[in-house]
């Protein structure tokens, strides 16, 4: 008969000790449910109770709102909707935590049933943590995609009520540069094309009124004298125009509200542009072919060209890397401004003083006074990581400037060492505009979107962009016109097309 060795009796005399261990784990699994079940019940009666409680107050406050009954309407929607969401979410946590529970107890009773060698605490510590990191993780990734689409849908609703289309401004065959708006009446709209032309819009009906053929090459921008009916055009043939335009208004027709085309979430597009290029509108109004006067002095791409204050010089900027100073009356080279180290990208004038600021692809862009006709200063700015696309004045002491960084900086002249404020965005910035009243910032984007901050880097909102509105490529340049009743931001893009806006100045400050 076998003699049994030490450790097998003493393996057999463990084994007994083990089963009411393990029947005392289950009861204290049980009682830990039945806990968490009581608990569930009491939360769900609190919460029914509250819900009752919180409807009762919102019919009360409804009764007594003055909001029209659609917005009430809608809010009744998405507080329903949020209501649900956090219901199921509520549900999840409390099916999620009793899994963690009943996962760390059986991994406790495992380490406590494993023959030869049991686990250390630090391992079974490590692998309950795990497994319970896990669990957390697919809790928050739950939390997270269930709110944000409610978030979503209520900001996608109010930036609809406060930034809607008004009009589309399609008849370019390329892509678009630049947009600018006349300073004097008949207000017009003007954009610059990659198609060698630039047209003249009417702001109410989406009419092409004019059309300027005279460049060679791409036209980069264009700008309209403060005073009299005369544009300058910017272009790839290395020269700017000078031209003088007549143009006549159209009876204006009714706007329709792009808003109710569609209330359909963000959508990537495919190409559907190219397919919109064969159902171009072609602009039958006159065509103008020679310009009034023509500065040449570059040796590169002219890639944007302002006025200054009183509308006697312009200044261009190209890729040679200078920026020149001319004389409009008689078309000589006052000053050619150079500092730059790579390609200039834009250029622009103060409103009211006679200051020019350019931008680079050295990271830099440039201050330069002309106030004293004896000095002229320079001031750089540096605080960019990569191309400075556009630096702009805003009416007071402060410059704007954006960059491929996917930053915007505001800037103090006064103090020019460091930023007042930082925007950071998720996509490069491209020509910026600067409101004049309510200085609100205005952000072109090279992923199609159009965003509204304000000088202190606040977000204000988010231009509409759905399957059925908005741009469907990069957008390259906004202006503001305050004053414009029907339209008063205006986009472009290489979609080849404009677009008006209209923005509820007011109560898109109200929200902030």
């Amino acid at each position: 008969m076998p003699i049994e060795s030490g450790s097998s009796a003493a393996a057999r005399q463990v084994k007994p000790k083990r089963k009411p261990h393990a029947i005392s784990i289950r009861r204290t699994n049980s009682s830990e449910q039945d806990r968490v079940s009581s608990q569930r019940d009491m939360l769900e009666g609190q919460g029914a109770m509250m819900s009752a409680v919180c409807e009762e107050v919102y019919v009360q406050s409804v009764e007594d709102s003055k909001l029209p009954p659609s917005i009430r309407q809608t809010l009744l929607e998405l507080f329903g909707q949020i209501e649900r969401e956090f219901e199921n979410l509520y549900i999840e946590n409390l099916e999620l935590r009793r899994e963690i529970e009943t996962l760390n107890d059986r991994l406790t009773a495992e380490g406590q049933t494993v023959d030869g060698g049991d686990l250390s605490k630090g391992q079974l510590k490590a692998k309950a943590s795990h497994s319970t990191s896990q669990l957390s993780q697919k809790l928050k990734t739950t939390y997270k995609a269930s709110t944000s689409k409610i978030v979503s849908s209520f900001k996608t609703t109010t930036s609809r009520a406060v930034c809607q289309l008004v009009k589309e401004y399609i008849g370019h065959r390329d892509g678009i540069w630049d947009v600018s708006v006349t300073r004097l009446q008949p207000v017009v709209l003007g954009t610059a094309s990659a198609d060698h032309s630039a047209m003249l819009w009417s702001i109410e009906t989406g009419k092409c009124l004019l059309k300027y053929m005279g460049h060679a090459g791409s036209v980069n921008s264009i700008k309209f004298h403060p005073s009299e009916q005369v544009a300058l055009t910017a272009s790839g043939d290395q020269t700017a125009h000078i031209w003088r335009y007549i143009v006549q208004l159209p009876t204006p027709q009714p706007v329709v509200d792009s808003n109710q085309m569609s209330g359909e979430d963000e959508v990537d597009f495919s190409d559907k542009d190219e397919a919109d290029g064969d159902a171009e509108c072609i602009c039958e109004s006159p065509t103008i072919r020679v310009p009034s006067t023509t500065l040449k002095s570059h040796q590169g791409v002219v890639i944007a060209a302002d006025w200054l204050v009183g509308g006697k010089q312009v200044v261009t900027a190209s890729w040679d890397r200078t920026a020149n100073l001319y004389d409009v009356e008689t078309s000589e080279l006052v000053h050619s401004l150079t500092g730059h180290d790579q390609e200039l990208t834009h250029c622009c004038t103060h409103p009211t003083q006679r200051l020019v600021v350019t931008s680079s692809r050295d990271t830099t862009f440039r201050l330069w006074d002309f106030r004293d006709p004896s000095i002229h200063s320079v001031n750089v700015f540096q605080g960019h990581t990569d191309t400075v696309t556009s630096a702009v004045f805003t009416v007071g002491d402060n410059v704007v400037s954006g960059s491929d960084d996917r930053t915007v900086k505001v800037w103090d002249l006064k103090n020019m060492r460091s930023p007042i404020a930082t925007i950071r965005t998720d996509s490069a910035v491209n020509r910026i505009s600067v409101s004049v009243t309510q200085r609100i910032i205005a952000l072109p984007h090279d992923n199609r979107q159009v965003r509204l901050f304000d000088m202190s880097g606040v977000r204000l909102a988010r231009l509409p962009r759905s399957n059925r509105q908005g741009h469907r490529r990069m957008v390259c340049c906004t202006a503001w016109s305050e004053d414009n009743p029907i339209c008063n931001l205006f986009s472009c893009g290489f979609d080849r097309q404009a677009i008006g806006w209209n923005i509820n100045i007011p109560a898109l400050l109200q929200e902030k």
